[in-house]
């Protein structure tokens, strides 16, 4: 018999708040949290917006030596961690720490010590590289570091997908624990790309806003759409077997119920054009949850902010949705915090679940024109209060990987 899936934790740091608490509150308000980049000096760059982490100082929770140990998508991924672990209330002298997984994701992992450590390495030699160049670069070293500060002896393991790297990895992590494998797995994903080589890269692609204007480059199924805004953060759940959660009488935010995940194999960065691999995977969701498709009620896009994306994501919903399309209300959370890559299924999976918990949409915000193509109700600028059973969240990876999470409203 399969076992049921809570959520009993979450923690997040991104570009709307360094908590939970902020974070949902300014995306509830349409809150923009995309802003000039502080990062590094964007004077000679094409590209100067992007939705950074603000007012966080990673030396008041690391301190310097930690710091120099552990590339910046690490430290997101143990300060949005930390957050969770405190929020599920664990009592780690109490629990099995060998049924205890990490389940952990970045889509690119160390890239600013990749660039770091070879300008040092043309400057003044190889051999004067950091000693932990490569453990500060691996994207596993996020779950690795997770296991290590808690004692957490399950697999740890880090799903790579590109853009669909976290909603894969919780989706994995659900399966672990229905299956029987674990009883708990803390799980979710974490980037930090800001850099010069990060910005540079998406932006030769061709994939990046050609808009500097923060309250104009993120702006998802809008006509007028050109590319999305690079963004950086973390986001995890603690995942919880039912009866386990229940012993401990934990806080339980949502269920997690079904999890689907395709591939178009198609191209290696633009989307099947049919939006088959989408529709199947949103389809493989339901039915892996036994879910009524009428219980739907809310799906976080990936919506990127990107012409093809957005039109294709519209007409994979719309070919598996059909007339329920009428009364579907659908919103890009990246039209708020810029799409954070590996992470953004993590952070995304959070506002589905508190648009669940709460009874309320978060917008689609800088929604000004409508593109004849993308004639859903993305919930445009404005949130709303909706009653709410099931809610999807999607996200499309470069290579055609597609992944998503089915969470149900938690009810006794």
């Amino acid at each position: 018999m399969k076992r049921r899936v809570v959520v009993t934790g979450i923690g997040t740091i991104n570009p709307l708040g360094n908590n939970l608490k902020d974070s949902w509150k300014a995306a509830k308000q349409g809150k923009n949290g995309i802003d000039i980049i502080k990062h590094f000096d964007p004077e000679n760059s094409d590209v100067k917006v992007a939705g950074e982490v603000k007012n966080f100082d990673l030396l008041d929770f690391f301190g310097k030596k930690q710091m120099r140990r552990m590339d910046r998508f690490t430290q997101l991924a143990m300060v949005a961690t930390d957050e969770a672990i405190q929020d599920s209330k664990l009592d780690l002298d109490a629990i099995d720490k060998k049924r205890v997984g990490v389940y952990y994701s970045s889509g690119i992992g160390g890239l600013e010590t990749i660039a770091i450590e070879n300008e040092k390495a043309l400057k003044k030699g190889y051999n004067r590289i950091s000693p932990f160049f490569i453990p500060m670069s691996i994207i596993n070293i996020g779950p690795g570091n997770i296991a290590i500060k808690y004692g957490f002896k399950g697999m740890a393991t880090a799903s790579v997908t590109a853009c669909a790297s976290a909603t894969n990895t919780i989706g994995d992590a659900f399966r672990s624990i229905r299956d029987g494998y674990l009883d708990i797995i803390v799980s979710g994903g974490s980037e930090a790309t800001i850099t010069e080589l990060g910005i540079s890269g998406f932006r030769v692609m061709q994939a990046l806003s050609n808009s500097n204007d923060p309250n104009n480059a993120s702006r998802p199924f809008d006509k007028e759409r050109t590319g999305f805004v690079m963004g950086e953060g973390a986001g995890t759940l603690i995942l919880e077997e039912y009866e386990h959660a229940k012993a401990r009488g934990a806080n339980i935010y949502a269920e997690i119920i079904g999890y689907g995940a395709t591939c178009d194999a198609t191209h290696i960065t633009s989307p099947d054009p049919e939006g088959e691999g989408a529709r199947q995977c949103m389809e493989n969701a339901l039915t892996d949850g036994n879910i009524d498709i009428h219980d739907v009620g809310y799906i976080n896009a990936h919506g990127t902010s990107t012409p093809l994306n957005d039109r294709i994501e519209t007409l994979a919903i719309k070919k598996l949705f059909k007339d329920q399309t009428d009364t579907l209300s659908i919103s890009s959370t990246k039209s708020m915090t810029g799409h954070l890559l590996g992470a953004s299924g993590a952070v995304e999976a959070i506002f589905s679940i508190m648009a669940l918990k709460d009874a309320f949409v978060p917008p689609t915000i800088n929604y000004k024109v409508q593109d004849p193509e993308c004639d859903l109700d993305y919930t445009p600028n404005q949130g709303k209060e909706k009653t709410l059973k099931v809610a999807l969240s999607n996200s499309l990876g470069f290579g055609g990987h597609n992944a998503t999470l089915a969470f149900r409203k938690w009810d006794e």
